[in-house]
């Protein structure tokens, strides 16, 4: 009986266990709740054990189900191992390429990429999705080749992922928000006064960018990053962006910077990944546009800014004001 279990049978094992439940590891596979649980059932009459405790609400690991899915998980990634080692050897160029990326990659970094990438392979089709930190689950599901993410996602473990480039995320305001005039560090009291303007997904509302964490008692959320940058513009509260979005805004002094106690030396900086599929990885096409990425250097602006010590927010104001004495004008408050 033991030659009759399947694949397919180690990966429902595999996904219960994961998951806590036949329902959630259902969704996880796209089959139905019974489809799982009759699944289970088989390989448990084929092993002759007991993998999974059903008396309670929930089913529960047994003894030999917890020592049988270390096992499970080596024959699966085994597997996962010889068919990515397959397609590297088959070589074969992929007809087409599909690329989910996250919105706080530098925009101009990957258009050139892209441009040498259509020079490069004319023959394959490049398809992109720009999303705003919904990139995980295209490149889970296989909608998506290859998916370029920040290190704040939570990549299940059936992804691989390659670090790219840096993003260096400074928290700002608009230079006649209150907040702009503040000297040095700002403590957490005086932050949450005011509204932080925050950028996620709106299917994840449980995301937050490290550099604007829990600062306030009143936060927008914006799934747009170009909605973001108008609301801190306008002065409606604080946030962090990334520097190669705001490089303009910050050399004219529309915005500044300002630095919340507790963020660490030099500002917040988040790693850019290249992820995939372990079972399905990149072909030549593919590897090719992931190396470039990854030797990618950052906008010369941006890396000029980054490497300079930032301005304090109240000297920056001030210089500003000096600049333009028709800017002192009622301040728009933010709303707490």
């Amino acid at each position: 009986m033991l030659d009759g279990v399947s694949l397919d049978q180690l990966r429902t094992f595999i996904a219960a266990a994961d998951e806590g439940s036949f329902s959630a590891a259902g969704r996880r596979l796209r089959r139905a709740q019974s489809v799982v649980s009759q699944t289970l059932a088989n390989l448990e009459g084929q092993l002759g054990v007991k993998l999974f405790d059903r008396s309670g609400h929930l089913p529960v690991l047994t003894d030999q189900g917890r020592a049988l899915l270390a096992n499970a998980r080596a024959v699966a990634g085994d597997v996962d191992l010889l068919k990515a080692r397959a397609k590297s050897l088959a070589g074969g160029l992929e007809p087409e390429l599909s690329v989910a990326v996250d919105v706080m990659f530098p925009e101009t970094t990957f258009a050139a990429a892209v441009a040498a990438f259509q020079k490069e392979f004319p023959a394959t089709l490049l398809r992109f999705d720009i999303e705003s930190s919904a990139v995980i689950e295209p490149v889970f599901d296989g909608r998506c080749g290859i998916g370029v993410v920040g290190s704040w996602a939570l990549a299940p473990p059936q992804l691989t992922h390659e670090a790219l480039l840096t993003v260096r995320v400074p928290v700002v305001v608009s230079a006649q928000h209150p907040l702009a005039t503040h000297g040095g560090r700002i403590p957490r009291r005086v932050l949450a006064d005011h509204t932080q303007i925050s950028h996620i997904d709106p299917s994840d509302l449980s995301l937050e960018l490290g550099a604007t964490r829990l600062k306030s008692r009143k936060i927008w959320r914006l799934s747009h990053l170009g909605a973001k940058l108008a609301f801190l513009r306008a002065g409606f509260g604080f946030g962090g962006m990334p520097l190669h979005t705001i490089e303009a805004d910050l050399v004219s002094g529309a915005l500044v910077e300002i630095t919340p106690e507790d963020a660490p030396a030099g500002g917040h900086v988040l790693e850019m990944w290249a992820v995939y599929r372990t079972d399905s990885p990149p072909g030549p096409a593919g590897r090719w546009f992931i190396d470039r990425l990854k030797h990618a250097q950052a906008p010369p602006l941006a890396r000029e800014l980054a490497r300079s010590q930032p301005v304090s927010a109240a000297s920056k104001a001030a210089h500003r004001l000096k600049r333009h004495p028709s800017s002192q004008e009622p301040m728009p408050g933010a709303v707490s």
